[in-house]
């Protein structure tokens, strides 16, 4: 995101002196409007004419609701009051997320000659963030620059943790964090006052509030450096923990860059399936090592422990079901959602292709319905269609808990065995550039990136995954045959349709040929 700082002082209007405008950029769920209230509230609280007014940007994060507030001290006789800002324009302007603010400076309502810029570093990614197969989180750093070059102050740290810690939301730690900025004349118990004369969650609201204020007065302190954690203590059956405690031991033995990646491999491959599994994934690891070399520093080894395990606990309808029926996700949405024990709905959105449905079969039955046009054509019109589970609900919870639970049957499955095979082809194709090319067969283990979630996200994945490798195979004999399959991959991680990666591709074959 490049951040542009439009620099448009307007000349003052004597007829508007003591008239403030404070604007306020928030999206769904941040509490922009109860923000707008308190603060019109507390402006006529305190003998102040006021106006607020708002326009509303699209659902959630595909834009923000900008509400804005002007007010005038009752000196000002019959004060006429804008319905929207303007750019150079605005005494404190608010962001209730980071990249609102870098929206609120491009579009010139903060000016280093008047505004006082509030806003929370945290990040709610926009839908277009999410829709990068690769990292496509705007840099929250060029904001901070832009920020500190153009507001006269600025008052920026982390209110939406500051809000969660007390149990409140971050329209309380925001309204503290403007009355600590001290860019509004009013006292701190007019603010407070505020707040109490709404009457809803007064005191979570006011435990945010004064977080909010102590943030705009002293500052985001430094966290302390975690001390070093103890190693996890491991409970369960005895024969469990013998298997448990045996793999582990194999860990220790191999080189210590290696041990950094394994280790959190292995603990994901065993939560995906068993302490047996664990071991395939380690002999699997092993295969791999053993070709590797110490005068490289056993990278092909390094990223061969993270991308073996993530080929291994693929998410499959089984996988699924699992991690939406754990106890460790409810206790997470209720601390997201700040329910504190009262009722909540939560409803799940599954979208379960035939393919799905026909990956959970025996392989063999599963492989001849794959194959039959007719058999795919009657799955797909019973299953592939939107399902709306209430996982709050018995009936629903269960249902999903059940399918969770076929994890022993898992292997027996049509998925199971092209995940493996999938998984076997993946790893010969990197291996065999084995002694010639080392970092060609790097490379190929990393292409494994590509391939992540499930049903269509997975299909898409599996598509770009074929298309890299075929690009690889091109230039498998150049010099720099890896630089061009790094290309390729980050060109595929860009966006969604591998409009990149096809360009990629047709360079590589202008050369090729």
């Amino acid at each position: 995101m490049t951040i542009e700082i439009p620099v448009r002082p307007q000349p003052a209007d004597p007829r508007l002196q003591g008239v403030i405008k404070v604007a306020i950029l928030a999206v769904g769920g941040q509490g922009g409007g109860v923000l707008t209230n308190w603060i019109e509230s507390l402006a006529r609280s305190q003998g102040y004419s006021a106006q607020a007014t708002s326009v509303a940007g699209v659902a959630q994060r595909t834009g923000a609701t900008i509400y804005y507030i002007e007010m005038a001290p009752g000196s000002v006789p019959h004060p006429v009051f804008s319905l929207a800002p303007a750019p150079g324009d605005v005494d404190v302007m608010i962001a209730a997320e980071m990249m609102e603010a870098g929206r609120a400076i491009m579009r010139g309502f903060v000016t280093p000659d008047r505004t006082t810029l509030i806003a929370s570093t945290h990040r709610a990614l926009a839908v277009s963030e999410k829709m990068v197969p690769g990292d496509g989180i705007a840099d929250a750093d060029e904001v901070r620059a832009a920020a500190e070059t153009a507001a006269q102050k600025l008052v920026m740290a982390d209110m939406d943790s500051a809000a969660v810690r007390v149990g409140s939301v971050i329209s309380a730690s925001l309204f503290g964090a403007l009355a600590g900025s001290g860019a509004l004349p009013f006292p701190r118990a007019a603010f407070e006052d505020a707040i109490r004369a709404s009457g809803k969650g007064v005191e979570a609201s006011l435990r945010a509030f004064a977080a909010g204020f102590d943030l705009a007065e002293q500052g985001e302190q430094p966290e302390a450096a975690p001390a070093a954690n103890a190693p996890a203590e491991t409970a369960g059956p005895s024969k469990a923990l013998d298997a448990w405690n045996g793999l582990m031991a194999r860990v220790s033995r191999f080189p210590a860059g290696v041990q950094e990646t394994a280790l959190p491999g292995l603990r994901k491959v065993v939560d995906f399936q068993d302490t047996d599994y664990g071991a395939e994934y380690l002999d699997r690891l092993q295969g791999v090592l053993d070709r590797d070399s110490a005068d490289q520093g056993y990278a092909l080894g390094r990223e061969a422990a993270k991308y073996i395990a993530n080929a291994m606990a693929y998410d499959d309808v089984i996988r699924v079901a699992d991690l939406k029926t754990r106890s460790s996700r409810f206790d997470r949405i209720e601390g997201q959602m700040g329910s504190q024990g009262k009722l909540m709905t939560l409803t799940d959105y599954l979208h379960p292709r035939a393919e799905e449905i026909a990956g959970l079969l025996p392989a063999r039955l599963g492989t001849k319905v794959e194959n039959s046009p007719k058999w795919m054509a009657r799955l797909d019109r019973l299953f592939n269609k939107g399902r709306r589970i209430r996982t709050d609900s018995l009936r629903g919870f269960v249902m999903l808990y059940i399918l969770g639970g076929l994890r022993g049957w898992r292997r027996l499955s049509l998925r199971h065995a092209q995940e493996q095979a999938h998984l076997d082809k993946w790893l010969a194709a990197a291996l065999d550039h084995l002694p010639r090319s080392y970092g060609m067969a790097v490379e190929i283990i990393r292409c494994r990136r590509l391939i992540k979630g499930y049903s269509d996200t997975h299909a898409r994945g599996l598509s770009k995954f074929d298309k890299v490798m075929t690009g690889a195979r091109l230039v498998a004999a150049r010099d720099d045959g890896p630089q061009w399959v790094a290309r390729l991959r980050e060109a595929a991680l860009q966006d969604e349709k591998g409009e990149a990666l096809d360009g990629a591709l047709r360079t590589i074959r202008s050369f090729a040929a």
